[in-house]
Order: C-alpha cells, then sequence, then structure tokens
C-alpha cells in the first residue's frame, strides 16, 4: 500500500500519463463495506447474547442492545437479518426530532399540490380541452404516489417477517419508546390521506422501494404471525420507563477484552497481524476497562494502517487515531 497519497505541495500526482492522481486511493477497509453486500458481517458474538437473541425471538419481543457506541451493535443486527433470511434490514436512525409518523410513513403533499397545478395550468394554456398526456398524468390525483411507508410502516405492512433496527433510541424525545411499541403491540395505524381518498386498496411505496398494500380504510393492519425482529440499540445515554423496558429483551454489551479485541481483529484481517500488534490490543483493552471512551473500529483502523508502516508514521496515527471519544 503506497502511504503518501498526499504529500501538501500541490502539484498533481499523476504517476503516469492518462492515469490521474485518484485512482491510487484505495479500496476502503474490508469491514467498510458490509453493509452493502450480501456476505455476514465479521462479528464476535459476547457471551449471552445468543440467549437474549433466542428469548426475543420466542417471545416476539424486540430485543434493547445497550452498550458504548462502536461495541458492534448495528452489525450484530445485520447479522441477525441475514442468518435468520428475513431480507434487507430496515433501518431506521433516532435523532431527538424524530417522531412515530417518521417511523409510519410520510406523504409529499406538495408534491401532490405540485402536479395537481401543473395539470391544471396545462389545461387552462389550451382552453380547458383535456389532451392525452392529460388522461396519462390523471394518476397524479391518486393519492398513494405520494405516500412512502418509513422503515417501522414497511416492517409491520410486510406480508413476511421483516427485521428493522432502530438506532439509538436513546436520542429520542421521552414519550417515543412506547408510542413505538404501543403501534406494534396494536398491531395496525392508519394514513390519514389514504383515509380520506377513494379508489382503495392502496398500493404504496417501501422504505425499500417495493410495494405494500394499504386497506381502503387507509389502515395498515400487521398479521400476528409477521410481527417484525426489532432490535433497538442504546448508547447509554439515558434511562428508559419500566413500561418501554418489560415490554422488551435486554443485553448488555459487555466491554471489551485483550482477548475479544484479538478476535475482532482475526476476523476482520488476520491471525498474524493480531500476533503482531499483540503490545497495541493490550494497551486498547487497558484504556477501555479504565473507563475510556473508545470504538473497536478506531483499533480496527489503525492496525489496518500501520501494517508495514515506519515508526514515525506509527506514532502520529496512534496520536491521530486512537483518541479518546470523550475528549473535546
Amino acid at each position: 500500500m503506497t502511504w503518501d497519497l498526499f504529500v501538501g505541495d500541490g502539484e498533481p500526482r499523476r504517476s503516469l500519463p492518462g492515469r490521474e492522481a485518484w485512482r491510487r486511493i484505495p479500496q476502503p477497509p474490508p469491514w467498510r463495506g458490509q453493509h452493502n453486500t450480501d456476505e455476514s458481517p465479521a462479528f464476535v458474538l459476547p457471551d449471552g447474547l445468543t440467549v437474549a437473541v433466542n428469548a426475543a425471538l420466542h417471545l416476539r419481543r424486540p430485543l434493547l442492545l445497550t452498550g458504548a457506541p462502536g461495541s458492534g451493535k448495528s452489525t450484530f443486527a445485520r447479522l441477525l437479518a441475514r442468518e435468520l433470511e428475513l431480507g434487507p434490514l430496515l433501518h431506521w436512525h433516532i435523532t431527538s426530532k424524530s417522531t412515530l409518523t417518521d417511523a409510519l410513513y410520510q406523504y409529499d403533499a406538495l408534491g401532490r399540490l405540485h402536479a395537481v397545478q401543473t395539470r391544471s395550468d396545462r389545461r387552462a394554456a389550451l382552453g380547458g380541452r383535456p389532451t392525452d398526456e392529460d388522461e396519462a398524468d390523471d394518476v397524479s390525483d391518486d393519492v398513494a404516489r405520494y405516500v412512502t411507508l418509513g422503515p417501522l410502516g414497511t416492517a409491520l405492512a410486510s406480508p413476511r417477517i421483516r427485521a428493522i433496527l432502530i438506532d439509538e433510541i436513546d436520542k429520542s424525545d421521552l414519550d417515543l419508546p412506547g408510542d413505538l411499541l404501543n403501534v406494534m403491540e396494536n398491531g395496525h395505524f392508519t394514513i390519514p390521506a389514504l383515509e380520506r381518498a377513494s379508489g382503495g386498496p392502496f398500493r404504496v411505496r417501501g422504505a425499500d422501494h417495493d410495494l405494500y398494500e394499504v386497506a381502503a380504510d387507509g389502515t395498515v393492519n400487521l398479521r400476528l404471525e409477521h410481527f417484525p425482529v426489532i432490535v433497538f440499540t442504546s448508547n447509554r445515554e439515558r434511562t428508559f420507563p419500566a413500561p418501554f423496558l418489560r415490554r422488551c429483551v435486554r443485553f448488555e454489551m459487555p466491554p471489551v477484552t485483550e482477548k475479544t479485541l484479538s478476535k475482532i481483529i482475526t476476523r476482520h484481517l488476520d491471525g498474524d497481524t493480531a500476533t503482531t500488534e499483540r503490545e497495541t490490543i493490550a494497551e486498547f483493552a487497558r484504556r477501555v476497562q479504565e473507563g475510556g471512551q473508545l470504538a473497536v473500529n478506531q483499533l480496527l483502523e489503525f492496525v489496518h494502517l500501520v501494517s508495514g508502516a515506519d515508526a514515525g508514521v506509527r506514532d502520529e496515527l496512534k496520536k491521530t487515531l486512537l483518541q479518546d471519544l470523550g475528549d473535546a
């Protein structure tokens, strides 16, 4: 691997005629693109996690994974979806502004208004006479074209069991976790724009771009046997009320150990690298156990880059990549 892709003198780094300098930039590390492939993501299962997962599956309860950022919670959700053959993982990343409606559906009212206005203007320009183009545009009045199911709405509308990752639920407002579980347990929700429309049942686009059926009254009904496999993740940024916790199967991701880190390095890179970097791995594990805020991907990226690097580059990379996440 060529290290000095950039040196800072402003001179084009083209090495051969017709070969732009950017072509020297290497492919991303192997773990960076795992979510875009059909391969199982590399993940080292901590003790007890398989028991928690099987309990959640048998009880049809959501799994609440709690742990530090970078501990592999999201990667595990992809592994679970692949092993159970649940199709592409549906993913909803929570922010402080996320609402229950975001999870269920979006209605593009402005888009529909624009389409109707455009057609009206065209007819007015032709003296009110309809044209063949107008007939083709009659679908603009189909409200369902402007409704898209959100990740949870897609999972509930699916005619098969789907898996959904609801990521960083601890960033939500106080009521959202309970509201989500209420919808799941009630087994239905209504889309007001379709409830007011005529011509149902409707076909609407899902978060995965497939089409799903909505009843003529605008209601999405979940069949109990299709209750989705739900993984909530939390970075411990808040506590949750007891009613929410009792409806989840909970698992706390344990702090990484030197042994676990060696397994992770071996899984992603190779055993020789884990052996060569034993001291780095041990120091990283010690910092975590002493309360340092560090993510496993920091260690992976450092070890990936320092292979064969000289001492000066190694020291600079260590300062750059292995900084505590809690440092301002």
